[in-house]
């Protein structure tokens, strides 16, 4: 079982490791590429396009990821809605 601060470590490992890597011209693109339905999906179809669109162009890409190391994402995540369902019951522990 994993703990927290390990899970903390990794998640922020991957973050920097897509940062270093996206700036380099022909890996970032590709790289952009493979990453496209993630990045569409966290950030909504036209941003997430226009996101992986920079990214993927060779100059404009690395100038932007660049950019993005030094400030964060230039074009904001979609926010996150949370959905409850009221037909089921939420889950208590039994009193046995």
């Amino acid at each position: 079982m994993t703990t927290l601060k390990r899970r903390l470590v990794r998640a922020g490992g991957w973050g920097v490791a897509k940062r270093l890597i996206k700036p380099v011209p022909i890996i970032g693109s590709i790289f952009a590429f493979g990453l496209a339905g993630y990045e569409i999906k966290k950030k909504g179809l036209l941003p997430g396009v226009v996101h992986v669109g920079l990214d993927i162009t060779p100059v404009i890409g690395t100038a932007k990821g660049v950019l993005e190391f030094f400030t964060g994402d230039l074009i904001p995540d979609k926010k996150e809605v949370r959905r409850s369902n009221p037909q089921i019951p939420p889950i208590t522990p039994s009193k046995e």
